[in-house]
């Protein structure tokens, strides 16, 4: 199956990338079909240089993309659709992250009654006088 993804490119800590067609289970440094664009996230602004007919064609014979090159070409505005999730959390992440919203939820919960407590108290104190 053929994709379109990145290739990384450029020196160590200043990434460039070129857009390229290639065999899914290959490499991505293994020789490519087409190089279909560059893109350079560290320049500001971001340069980003696509041959936007090209990767229709491909696109048209039933190369994918991949998350990342889909949300790219979803922004430019070559092809239409929503964007997808490049980045996954791990299950393991997923329960610290849930842990750690209960204990948020559980302080603000004894904050709140320390509050109406203190609330119900002055009320008290005021009656008294």
């Amino acid at each position: 199956m053929l994709t379109i993804r990145l290739q990384r490119m450029g020196k160590r800590k200043n990434p460039t990338y070129r857009l390229i067609v290639s065999e899914k289970a290959r490499d991505t440094q293994y020789n490519s079909l087409e190089i279909l664009g560059n893109y350079n996230p560290i320049q500001i602004p971001k340069v980003l240089e696509l041959k936007a007919d090209r990767i229709k064609y491909w696109i048209s014979k039933g190369a994918q993309t991949s998350n990342t090159v889909n949300n790219i070409l979803v922004r430019e505005g070559i092809i239409e659709g929503k964007k997808r999730k490049s980045v996954t959390i791990s299950n393991k992440r997923k329960v610290k992250i849930g842990a750690k919203k209960v204990e948020l939820a559980e302080k603000e919960n004894s904050k709140k009654a320390l509050v109406e407590k203190a609330i119900a108290e002055a009320k008290t104190s005021a009656e008294k006088v």
